[in-house]
């Protein structure tokens, strides 16, 4: 009886090279799955990235019924101040103050029309003037808790001549620490609007000044970094404005260079690196990268 208890426990045992086998399985199906997996996660920021440019889309197409017109992108305000594309979005979406668009913004980076303050602070005015204020506000166009605004000094140490207190629509993706919270947050939408009096999308000569899109729009917000790169990394792709022009090329159009959307506008997301100019980068329209 004993040899056949011997007999059975030793055959029950695993052998080392046994172990090793099932060791070696287990690594492979880990080494298939874990790119997998990181392809759907992917593929879901994507889609949820899609999703908020679709919220985007719909709001901006509100503000052109109400006011005739898109929001302007130009880098400049009529004052001559640095007021980029993605801040105007977000003006013509929320309202400086996020409290609503003042119908007569000139997309001015103080908040003025030239005289009056439109987007004042509560503590500054009576309640009554307050009141009177928001009455005639348009929107907020987004919802607040899902819009993605966050100043400029909650995404960059250095804003250069921006004012730092001017918010943006950030994107969905999780790739910069909040300076000011600690939390995980987007990079910034970056708005483009078609100059539809141009008809050029001319590559070689990005300066062309009959160029329907301007590169200038936001370069000098492109040209803040890349928050989370580490010391030495050399920025953003996007601010070549070759690379601009080739990633706007709709590539549908053999017979000439014509950009996307040539009637509206464009929305960029910097993607899943938080780099812009990448192959990953997310617009509001169907792309494909050109090296």
């Amino acid at each position: 009886m004993k040899s056949i208890i011997k007999q059975s426990n030793k055959n029950s045992a695993f052998t080392i090279v046994e172990l090793l086998t099932v060791m070696s399985i287990i690594v492979i199906l880990i080494g298939l799955l874990v790119p997998a997996l990181n392809m759907v996660r992917r593929y879901a920021w994507e889609v949820k990235q899609k999703a908020q440019f679709h919220s985007i889309d719909a709001a901006l197409e509100l503000f052109n019924t109400e006011f005739s017109g898109y929001p302007d992108s130009i880098a400049l305000g009529p004052d001559g101040r640095p007021y980029c594309g993605a801040m105007k979005l977000c003006e013509a979406m929320m309202g400086q103050d996020l409290m609503g668009f003042h119908p007569d913004s000139i997309f001015r980076s103080d908040g003025t029309d030239g005289v009056r303050e439109l987007y004042p602070n509560a503590a500054t005015v009576t309640p009554e003037e307050y009141r009177d204020n928001l009455s005639v506000r348009k929107g907020p166009y987004l919802p607040l808790e899902s819009a993605n605004a966050y100043t400029l000094e909650d995404i960059y140490s250095n804003t250069g001549d921006f004012d730092s207190r001017h918010f943006v629509l950030c994107d969905v993706y999780r790739t910069v620490t909040n300076r000011t919270t600690g939390k995980k947050i987007g990079m910034p939408v970056l708005y483009y609007k078609a100059n539809t009096a141009n008809s050029l999308h001319n590559i070689d000569d990005p300066t062309n000044t009959n160029n329907i899109y301007n590169y200038l729009d936001n370069q000098a917000l492109i040209a803040l970094g890349i928050p989370s790169a580490p010391p030495g990394n050399t920025g953003h792709r996007l601010y070549d404005p070759v690379r601009f022009y080739k990633n706007t090329k709709n590539d549908k159009v053999a017979t000439a260079s014509r950009p996307y959307r040539a009637d509206s506008y464009i929305l960029i997301s910097a993607g899943f690196d938080g780099e812009y100019g990448t192959p990953d980068d997310v617009c509001n329209y169907d792309w494909k990268y050109l090296p």
